[in-house]
């Protein structure tokens, strides 16, 4: 197990740093100048800045440094906000895009398991056929859609019945993550849906749940101990892939109901051409979204000791 874990780790090095180099050479392939920007300045000021920045070094040099501070952590500072190091920025703006995240995927494993195991139990019924309508649409519309929706929804709600069922947007309130962990949660939710629905279905019909039937075990103890247990498994794996969508999902989410999280900043850097900004937070998401993909690989193995006996036969 040691062994299969630290492959995992040094793959997931290995990614971040190619995510590293790729953000660093598209950055420098972006048209435009991240110093100028709108306002006028002097050739005095500018190469001041351009010194402070490193901008007048050769591009293998800009690469080295650049390279050299990411691996001390130090990320450098915005071009846009004065006297603010993308550090700072993380540090006080990813707990909350953390804490949406975790309610979002809590909403869709959630659900996932709630409305996957209910259509396989009614398989080709009614109730199956109206879920699976609703998957698919949950799919196939973006979050952000949903998010704008939702607000127009409730805003209408709030005006109807006179009073503030919901926050429409903002930060600070428990109330405030509701609608947004919902909205983020809808799309990851409907796939985990159509995931455990399939599964349930493979597991219905093995072998071990014929025995525990045959051998007069009841019908609820079956599901929660047998069919449950099994189905969920290849949700485990695809948690990595679901934290993934629901993260990258929560920038314009983020951006629509006004949250002060790190989403929100990185889509205003995009829009300033804060190559900092922008450099630093794609390294940060990426080395963060390869952590959870290669714990969820890791737990997977735990749980599943085939996993083990696969790699050590191969």
């Amino acid at each position: 197990m040691l062994k299969y874990a630290i492959k995992h780790i040094l793959a997931g090095i290995v990614t971040v740093f190619f995510i590293a180099t790729t953000t660093f050479v598209a950055m420098h392939a972006v048209p435009g100048d991240p110093i100028t920007g709108a306002k006028a300045m002097t050739p005095e000021i500018r190469k001041n800045l351009e010194e402070k920045y490193g901008l007048n070094k050769p591009l293998h040099v800009q690469y080295a440094v650049y390279m050299g501070n990411m691996l001390r952590g130090d990320f450098g500072i915005s071009f846009t906000q004065h006297n603010r190091s993308v550090n700072d920025i993380i540090k006080s703006h990813f707990p909350i895009s953390a804490i949406l995240g975790v309610l979002a995927v809590m909403v869709a494993a959630l659900g996932g398991i709630l409305w996957g195991s209910l259509t396989a139990i009614y398989r080709n019924r009614l109730p199956d056929k109206v879920l699976m309508v609703l998957v698919i649409f949950g799919v196939s519309v973006p979050s952000f859609v949903f998010a704008a929706l939702s607000q127009l929804a409730l805003t209408e709600l709030n005006k109807r019945f006179g009073l503030t069922l919901l926050p429409v947007a903002g930060w600070g309130e428990p109330l405030h993550a509701v609608l947004p962990a919902l909205t983020l949660g809808i799309g990851t939710m409907a796939f985990l849906t159509r995931l455990m629905r399939s599964s349930m279905l493979e597991v219905v019909n093995a072998d071990y749940i014929r025995t525990a039937r045959a051998k007069g075990v009841p019908p609820i103890k079956i599901f929660f101990s047998h069919q449950l247990r099994n189905a969920i498994l290849p949700l485990i794996t695809v948690l990595g892939p679901a934290i993934a969508a629901i993260t990258t999902g929560g920038f314009v989410v983020e951006s629509v109901f006004a949250i002060p999280g790190l989403g929100r900043y990185f889509v205003q850097a995009v829009q300033q051409l804060d190559y900092t900004v922008i450099m630093g937070l794609t390294v940060f998401y990426g080395a963060y979204l390869v952590f959870m993909v290669i714990s969820v690989d890791i737990l997977y193995g735990f749980i599943d000791p085939r996993i083990k006996v696969g790699k050590s036969a191969a």
